[in-house]
Parts: structure tokens; sequence; C-alpha cells
């Protein structure tokens, strides 16, 4: 009876460990294929690459020409938070040789999309994401956070209040570092720290033309980064 009891429940520590492995937590396996397929850099030729989650992969799939025209490469997966992101950073954006990194990100650690977490852990993500850029020889961008006036999935958080404090930490992080603050909320915010309804569709993602509002400012920095 011992010898049953044990089997079973080693089998099922076996099953749980398993099932822990095959959830891939920060989602590594859904640029795998695509990182492996990128053509090696020429020359002068530039890789910017796009972190973030659902608002980065969104500007792809609302203005794929973007993209393809600046021969830019999106890493956005939707519903992300910062940690998620820190563990897959080396593989999707170090790995495959980027020249810079613009990094949207935090807006769904607020919402508690992983979990509870506060401002600053969300800002220590952020920071250890540019050490290691800065590390590889890796310029960055740190945009900041959209503004949200509530989480439609998940009212009641405040993200009116809690984005801009988490802005000005990111830009303060920004200005002490090699890293460059981009400034989004300003030409997004509806004076109440909400998204314009021209700009977005639910309060929180944008629409086309939202991120045609993102994109010159996007240019511009990338031409002072680079200093063209």
């Amino acid at each position: 009876m011992y010898s049953f009891i044990k089997s079973v429940y080693l089998l099922l520590i076996l099953t749980v460990f398993q099932s822990i492995q095959a959830q891939d937590w920060p989602n590594l396996q859904a640029f795998k294929d695509a990182n492996s397929k990128l053509a090696p850099l020429e020359g002068n030729e530039k890789r910017i690459v796009f972190m973030g989650n659902s608002i980065t992969i969104g500007w792809l799939q609302t203005h794929p020409e973007f993209f393809e025209n600046n021969s830019f490469v999106n890493r956005g997966i939707g519903g992300q938070t910062t940690p998620q992101m820190l563990l897959r950073f080396r593989a999707d954006v170090v790995e495959i040789d980027a020249s810079a990194v613009v990094i949207l990100a935090g807006t769904n650690d607020i919402a508690g999309n992983t979990g509870p977490a506060t401002l600053e852990m969300i800002l220590d993500n952020i920071k250890s994401m540019t050490e290691i850029a800065l590390a590889n020889d890796i310029k960055v961008i740190l945009c900041s956070v959209l503004p949200a006036y509530d989480y439609p999935w998940r009212p009641g958080l405040k993200p009116n209040i809690k984005i801009p404090k988490l802005n000005a930490m990111i830009k303060e992080y920004a200005s002490q570092s090699d890293a460059y603050y981009l400034d989004y909320f300003s030409s997004l915010e509806d004076g109440n720290n909400g998204l314009k309804k021209d700009y977005s569709y639910d309060g929180v993602h944008l629409t086309l033309e939202g991120y045609q509002v993102l994109e010159p400012l996007l240019q511009n920095a990338l031409q002072k980064v680079f200093q063209y």
C-alpha cells in the first residue's frame, strides 16, 4: 500500500513539474523561429527592436508599413508585464544583434496582469533591461507609459494616478543613465490623464491615428540617439 501511495505521489509531482515546464511563462517560444530567420546586418545597417506588450504588437498589426519601410523588428506580446519581458530580453533583443531597443512597458504591471507590482518593482525591471542592453552596446529608448484613465478588464486601479508617477520615475532614471526618455504621454493625454478618444478604441489601446502620433516622435528620438 505504501509503495502504491509513494508511486502516485511521485507521479503527481512529475505531472505538476511537467505542467510548469510547459507553461513558458515569459513566452520565449513566441519569436524563436522569427529570430532565427533574421538576416545578418550588413555594413552600417541598424536593427531597431521594439520590446513591449499589446500596444507594441498592435502597432505592427495596425500599421505594418511603418515597420516594413523602416526595417524595424517588433517583439511585443499582448498582456505581458515587465518581469516577463526581462526574462526574454536577451533572446528577443540582445541575441538578434539589436542596435537600439525601444522599451514601452509597465501598464500591464499596474493592471496586475501577473500579480501585484509596486511602481518601484516595475522600474527595477526596466532598469535591468536597460542595463543588459547598455552592457551589450545597444542604445536604449525608454518610452513613457501611455495614458489610461482606467482599465476596462480590471477597473478601479487608478492608472490615471499611477502612470504619471511611474513616468516621472522612468524619466528620472533615464536622465541618470545613458538611456533616452521618449515622452508619448503628453501628446496623447486628454487633460484627465486618460487617452484622447480619437486615439483609442477602449481607453488603453491605440487606433491608427494614435500610432501616427507616436511615429514622428519615435523617428525624432532615433535621429537624436544615433545623431543622424
